[in-house]
């Protein structure tokens, strides 16, 4: 469990929105220190999100940073055999209409990456991949570039609002709400009904 305030997807969303808006204000390395020393300034971030009184920007903003960024692998910075890469996986089926959406087709969920990091990520969800990456981290989650994880959330909150899981919590069933919550609607080939049920996507 994130925060005590956090309690549905939504909430996770914003709230791990707002620790990114803390690390680029004050120049924290990583989440954990952003958390650690300006956790007030996160949980007002939150609050305003969640309220309404303060917005994320449209994700056109994170599409410019991606193509003005230096050219390099996102995952591992490496320079070369590079590919755009779906950070949601294009293959992604909540809906018919998923298969022509922009949000998840177009520039909005792409970044650089090698095909090494490309082919290990497969289809999974981003946090479930840097689980994987860092299995000995338990909040690998604070180790994601703010770039990246910006152009997910903000990716993944459409999704979740086309499968009417944004106002969910639990949804993987694993007894609590975490990062892994957001990813879980990635194994959406199982369709809207499953991701109810709780059913793995592996």
């Amino acid at each position: 469990m994130p925060d005590r305030d956090v309690k549905t997807i939504q909430d996770l969303i914003y709230y791990q929105y707002a620790k990114i808006v803390a690390r680029r204000a004050f120049g924290a390395a990583d989440g954990k220190e952003a958390k650690r020393q300006h956790y007030g300034f996160i949980k007002k971030t939150f609050r305003e999100l969640k309220s309404g009184a303060k917005s994320w920007s449209e994700i056109t903003r994170e599409d410019w940073q991606f193509v003005e960024a230096e050219k390099r692998c996102v995952y591992c910075g490496n320079e070369s055999d590079l590919h755009r890469e779906h950070i949601v996986p294009k293959s992604l089926r909540i809906r018919p209409e998923c298969e022509g959406c922009d949000v998840i087709q177009g520039i909005h969920n792409q970044i650089w990456a090698c095909s090494q990091c490309n082919s290990l990520k497969g289809t999974c969800g981003l946090y479930k991949f840097y689980r994987r990456k860092h299995p000995s981290e338990r909040k690998f989650y604070d180790l994601i570039p703010p770039l990246l994880e910006k152009k997910y959330l903000k990716t993944l909150f459409n999704c979740h609002n086309c499968a009417e899981t944004l106002n969910k919590n639990d949804i993987d069933g694993d007894g609590e709400i975490t990062v892994l919550d957001i990813d879980f609607i990635v194994g959406a080939k199982y369709g809207v009904r499953d991701i109810d049920s709780g059913s793995s996507p592996e």
